[in-house]
């Protein structure tokens, strides 16, 4: 099933260039019919549905151990969540629905000192939450968005550093509530001139180390496990911080999945639902179609060229192959036959023309 979709506009080269909803729209308007842009939609749905699963089972765990450490209440007191259906709407809508909740904003980004809020939105993947809260930071006065993300990369750092010191192996044994909780109050969230930051030790900032020292391959490959066993230790320093920016007047926005949210105090809660999961599916798809179309496309293409290349590319998605890009496609060698062999042996319109080009052949011959 197709979803709807609010005034498409034409699938152009500068249309497939923005790379956002409006690109995802045009895209899911022009492959409806497709028979292998519906495969793709299908095996992305199935994907997204077990991501989230797992994602749902791994945070549930770490919330129990959160909870048996004392560190999280095992039921919080949760306010009714405003749920926003996305079915047919673009992010652009959605974050009008959404601001028209949350009633008169201020225009001024120098009132600091009115207290801020902290929004929460939540919602399966795929349901656009990463573009709504875009479209709301740029929408709201003195709006951040906050993540979690360098406080497990921090906690990981720290963790690996005396693990790594006392020559342990780095296991889910070596990583004891003790430990844990004596890194975390290492951490601080401290105000300088250009902001708030997430500070270790009192002095280093956690900024000025996030794209090196955080970055690292060993602490990368470290995170899953630290973030396991510390949902609750950083739940809390996140709802100690965004207290903290909502006092000084900022609006704080925490967007991901309920079980972790459940723990962050607002009434102001938001949760973007797609009643047919399906769609799910078709919108992940469109994305991967419309960025691998722009790798495929070369400049100054005339509309008709783009859509043949939406048409390739959901091709080349749904079989995981080679790109047949515009430079090797006029080359018009046997490269770049091979390659259009390649992206094409599933088709059936390929596999009839084949047919009738063989007969062709011998018949001459």
């Amino acid at each position: 099933q197709a979803p709807v979709t609010p005034a498409v506009k034409p699938l152009s080269l500068d249309v497939l260039k923005k790379q956002d909803d409006v690109t995802s729209g045009a895209v899911l308007a022009l492959l409806k019919g497709d028979a292998a842009f519906r495969k793709l939609s299908v095996s992305e749905g199935n994907d997204i549905i077990t991501r989230d699963a797992q994602d749902d089972t791994s945070l549930a765990l770490g919330i129990d151990i959160a909870v048996k450490k004392g560190i999280l209440p095992a039921t919080p007191d949760v306010s009714a969540v405003k749920k926003i259906s996305v079915a047919g709407k673009s992010a652009e809508a959605v974050s009008r629905e959404l601001l028209g909740h949350l009633g008169p904003v201020s225009s001024s980004s120098s009132d600091s000192a009115a207290e801020g809020r902290v929004i929460v939105l939540q919602g399966l993947s795929g349901t656009g939450k990463g573009t709504t809260v875009a479209k709301l930071q740029a929408a709201l006065p003195r709006c951040v968005c906050w993540s979690n993300g360098n406080v497990f990369r921090s906690l990981t750092h720290l963790a690996s550093q005396e693990i790594d010191a006392a020559k342990q192996d780095f296991t889910e044994a070596a990583l004891t509530a003790e430990l844990m909780a004596r890194l975390v109050a290492r951490l601080s969230f401290d105000k300088f001139d250009d902001g708030f930051d997430v500070v270790i030790d009192g002095t280093q900032r956690v900024s000025a180390i996030a794209n090196t020292d955080l970055k690292a391959p060993h602490i990368s490959k470290r995170v899953p496990l630290v973030a396991s066993q510390t949902q609750g230790e950083v739940v809390k320093f996140a709802s100690g911080a965004v207290r903290t920016l909502q006092a000084a007047g900022s609006t704080v926005i925490l967007e991901g999945r309920a079980q972790t949210l459940n723990h962050i105090p607002t009434p102001t809660r938001f949760e973007l639902v797609i009643e047919d999961t399906s769609i799910l599916g078709q919108r992940r798809a469109a994305q991967r179609v419309m960025a691998r179309a722009l790798e495929m496309v070369g400049d100054d293409r005339g509309d008709a060229a783009v859509s043949h290349t939406v048409f390739a590319a959901a091709t080349a998605v749904n079989m995981g192959s080679a790109i047949v890009s515009f430079e090797l496609l006029e080359k018009q060698n046997d490269a770049t036959s091979t390659a259009v062999c390649e992206q094409l042996k599933l088709e059936a319109a390929f596999h009839g023309l084949s047919e009738k080009e063989e007969l062709d052949i011998i018949t001459r011959d």
